[in-house]
């Protein structure tokens, strides 16, 4: 499965993003899919996750409120909207997938990443 990601960039405090990740998924269909960021000498973190099937959703308590994970089956791309963005939320975001079980904002519990994209908040 390959995963890349888009819409990184720089935004004003209070700003607006929109992340997509485009998911190819070759022999492995997924399930779930995740937003990780991952700040400067900072451990990578779950941000938001989404159970395909059914459709649920987890935030973080960092973001809840404000980011929304989403999906486009048609054509295969998770997006995260990041709404009233803070300086806090900088940091390079990344989606996953693969998860093995266990806490879906433990990177080690997935497989499969993409790149990742950058989001500047000042």
């Amino acid at each position: 499965v390959q995963l890349v990601e888009s819409g990184g960039g720089s935004v004003q405090v209070r700003g607006s993003l929109r992340l997509a990740c485009k998911i190819s998924e070759h022999t492995y269909k997924p399930n779930c899919v995740a937003w990780f960021c991952q700040a400067p000498g900072k451990e990578r973190e779950g941000v938001a996750f989404m159970r395909l099937g059914s459709g649920t959703t987890y935030y973080s308590g960092a973001v809840k409120g404000r980011f929304t994970i989403s999906r486009d089956n048609a054509a295969n791309t998770i997006y995260l909207q990041m709404n009233s963005l803070k300086p806090e939320d900088t940091a390079m975001y990344y989606c996953s997938t693969g998860w093995r079980g266990g806490n879906w904002y433990d990177p080690r519990d997935f497989a499969y990443w993409g790149q990742g994209t950058q989001v500047t908040v000042s």
